[in-house]
């Protein structure tokens, strides 16, 4: 750690926006693998009604992102992620109480009520960074709030399976509400929020959603940061559904050897998150971005024409090593090289350029897989990460430009 980093953690708002996340990881996760197992046992397991839960969790990303984005920029942000959080909470007992006396079909609104308030309450969490801390420490905190996803990503699904195996569906749904209840009471020990200037010239929502498209457009920074997100998106789309076919048709193991390899790429996202933090003052977020990007390709490529199970496994490592450089480069671009009026509208046209990318390559992943072999795939994937680095590469020696007013 550097020698502004070991203060961090004793900063009010680091501690309730991460003390919050794991509130909220603990809710997410117990939800979704509740929802996910209740769904397989009332249906058989049927494709269709499984994907439905993915439509339940994405949707929402491209219809209200945006709008999302926008109210978080007009309202204050410390309230509006505590009512976020309060509502979830409140829609997920609702749900509970809807499916003790109706369908069980209801059960998919859980996940889509709270993936609606989640795209108000994301830009504003980003907002508060931006507030709440200097730029010098953005990094280092957003290295350790991405180290929480991370664990995450590993201890996740054994939380949710756990408890939803020993205490089943309704008890999973009342402890998820209850996480979404603590998030909210965390977030109370954030500073108070600063109050929007009165004099500033009133605007409707369609003038904001304009001018946030325009802020975009004429920043270079941000256009290219969106084509990044794309050629990452479309990448990670097209490799994702394939995992299973590459533990059975290229290592020739059992399909679920694939928890193996989850588990290493997830251990190494908690490791680069922590190395992540230890570096965020010596590299830059796009350096940090530019290393993130080049080093997933090369792995994505050794995955795809691996045979070996060690040395998949190793590349599997080194993707979720530098991933967090990835994820860490681009929230810290975006604090950066945002105006904090515009973080909520930034955030909400940049998300559904990686999303929408995923779902268009996830979507065709299986059509592809038909017509060529896995190996194509995953070295397409790779170019596809190579390309969105080139877009960046102009920016490797870029200082922010929040604080800048001119048009880049």
């Amino acid at each position: 750690m550097s020698a502004d980093q070991p203060g961090l953690l004793k900063n009010p708002f680091v501690r309730a926006i991460l003390a919050s996340a794991l509130f909220l990881q603990v809710g997410i996760w117990i939800r979704n693998f509740a929802v996910l197992l209740f769904i397989m046992e009332q249906t058989n397991g049927d494709p269709f009604a499984v994907s439905m839960i993915s439509v339940a969790e994405f949707a929402p990303i491209f219809i209200f992102s945006f709008i999302g984005g926008t109210f978080a920029d007009r309202w204050r942000p410390k309230r509006t992620m505590i009512w976020c959080d309060i509502l979830s909470a409140l829609s997920v007992f609702a749900v509970l109480l809807a499916l003790m006396v109706s369908t069980w079909k209801l059960v998919f609104l859980a996940t889509l009520i709270s993936s609606i308030l989640s795209q108000f309450s994301q830009p504003s969490g980003m907002k508060l960074f931006k507030l709440h801390l200097s730029d010098s420490l953005v990094q280092a905190a957003m290295s350790i709030y991405q180290t929480i996803f991370a664990v995450f990503m590993i201890l996740g699904p054994a939380l949710g399976t756990v408890v939803y195996q020993n205490l089943g569906l309704y008890a999973s749904i009342f402890i998820t509400g209850l996480a979404f209840l603590f998030s909210a009471l965390m977030l109370a020990f954030i500073p108070k929020d600063q109050l929007a200037d009165e004099a500033e010239e009133k605007t409707t929502l369609l003038q904001e959603m304009k001018s946030g498209v325009r802020y975009v457009w004429d920043r270079k920074v941000l256009k290219l940061l969106g084509i990044c997100f794309m050629a990452a998106g479309l990448g990670i789309g097209l490799i994702q559904p394939l995992n299973i076919f590459l533990v059975i048709e290229r290592l020739g193991l059992e399909k679920e050897n694939l928890q193996w390899l989850l588990m290493v790429n997830g251990s190494g996202m908690i490791v680069g998150g922590a190395l992540a933090m230890s570096f965020s003052q010596k590299v830059s977020p796009q350096k940090m971005l530019i290393m993130g990007m080049l080093m997933n390709a090369m792995g994505i490529s050794v995955i795809g024409l691996s045979s070996n199970l060690w040395l998949t496994l190793g590349a599997e490592f080194i993707c979720g090593l530098f991933m967090p450089c990835i994820q860490i480069g681009i929230n810290t671009m975006i604090l950066q090289n945002t105006e904090g009026n515009f973080i909520g509208r930034v955030n909400g046209i940049l998300m559904p350029l990686f999303t929408g990318s995923m779902v268009v390559t996830m979507s065709i992943a299986g059509s592809l897989m038909n017509m060529f072999s896995i190996v194509p795939l995953y070295q397409a994937a790779a170019v596809l990460f190579i390309i969105g680095m080139i877009f960046i590469l102009p920016l490797y020696h870029m200082k922010s430009q929040a604080s800048s007013n001119a048009v880049q």
